[in-house]
């Protein structure tokens, strides 16, 4: 378990070592300062990746532009952290993202933890590991976290959890409070928890204790159970798949736009055969699908599998679908950047799927 003790009343004895590692801190990038069109339209005409870049940009267009389409964002990774998270929030705001699926990690540890006012940082060269352990530096790839200010998430959520009815959540639910919470005490504007919130775009975690989050929760579970009380607040996986499935029964027409691959891929996908499962007939698959990996595809894992063995589940149609194979960092802001300035957006009708469930 970790101390949730306030990080104030504890400087680190190398303080100076450490301010040194975490003085550059990574700047997100903005999708509206700049116009990727004549890019993709470029890449359009090129090869290999570059072209596979401008079908998935076309297909995201138009899904944008389907007056039927719901739009499901799933994250996995890093890319949050690594500059990309005003890109998502841009895009909850821009009418562009009517669901989000995402690990736990990416919303909690880098989105929330930025909400509250703290940074990720630059790595700057090579530092042994065992330093950065010694200064309570946690580091993703070339990314430092400090992790006396992630333990000040864990400790928010579990007041959070505090404050609310000890009964079974789904994450969705959970990570609405979340938001209502950072309407009011958020130290930053682009959170994509409080747009979300704000924007009645519903957030799913099926896998949310795998980060700061399941710190919060189980403190909060241990403590109610050392006060001898019955009740305590969870988290229900179950819930988050049946909300979700009712989703994409009310919806319909849907579509993949999916950041890395994982659980939140292969849960948003599982909906179609959910829904019949529980009796939908004639259950549309996914009518667009886009995915973004470096995932290996020989290796038959989920992250890698591709959208058209996907088809074979009955999950996703081929039609318009497109594999990306390329670090998302490196090319997502082409792709939202292109659409922000493409504007259907503007056209959209807000879903606002949060409402199914008031």
């Amino acid at each position: 378990m970790k101390n949730l003790k306030s990080v104030k009343t504890k400087p680190h004895p190398k303080s100076n070592r450490k301010a040194d590692l975490l003085s550059t801190p990574v700047e997100h990038i903005d999708i509206k300062s700049f116009d990727a069109r004549p890019i993709i339209k470029g890449m359009g005409k090129m090869s290999f990746t570059s072209r596979d870049l401008a079908r998935a940009a076309e297909i995201f267009n138009t899904m944008l532009q389907d007056k039927k389409a719901t739009s499901v964002l799933t994250l996995a990774g890093s890319t949050s952290a690594g500059g990309c998270m005003d890109l998502y929030t841009e895009m909850v705001k821009s009418n562009m993202v009517d669901v989000i699926v995402s690990t736990g990690a990416s919303i909690v540890d880098m989105d929330f933890f930025e909400a509250l006012g703290f940074k990720h940082w630059q790595a700057d060269g090579a530092v042994d590991d065992r330093d950065l352990r010694d200064l309570y530096i946690d580091r993703i790839y070339d990314t430092y976290i400090d992790e006396e200010d992630l333990q000040e998430v864990d400790g928010t959520i579990f007041k959070i959890a505090e404050s609310l009815e000890r009964r079974p959540y789904s994450s969705r639910e959970f990570i609405w409070e979340m938001g209502k919470w950072l309407s009011k005490n958020s130290k930053k504007k682009n959170s994509l928890v409080q747009a979300a919130y704000e924007h009645g775009v519903p957030i799913f975690c099926p896998a949310f204790s795998d980060s700061s989050a399941g710190f919060g929760l189980v403190l909060h579970q241990k403590k109610s159970l050392e006060k001898g009380l019955k009740n305590y607040l969870s988290i229900d996986s179950v819930a988050d798949f049946r909300e979700l499935t009712d989703i994409k029964i009310a919806a319909g027409t849907t579509g993949l736009l999916m950041i890395g691959g994982g659980v939140p891929k292969n849960f948003v996908q599982d909906t179609v055969v959910c829904a019949e499962i529980l009796g939908q007939k004639d259950v549309e698959m996914h009518k667009y699908a886009i995915q973004v990996t470096i995932a290996d595809v020989r290796d038959g894992a989920c992250s890698s599998s591709t959208l058209k063995e996907a088809c074979s589940w009955g999950k996703v149609d081929v039609a318009m679908e497109q594999m990306v194979f390329a670090e998302a960092g490196s090319v997502i802001p082409l792709l939202a950047s292109d659409a922000y300035h493409r504007g259907y957006w503007k056209k959209r009708a807000r879903r606002n799927w949060a409402k199914l469930f008031k």
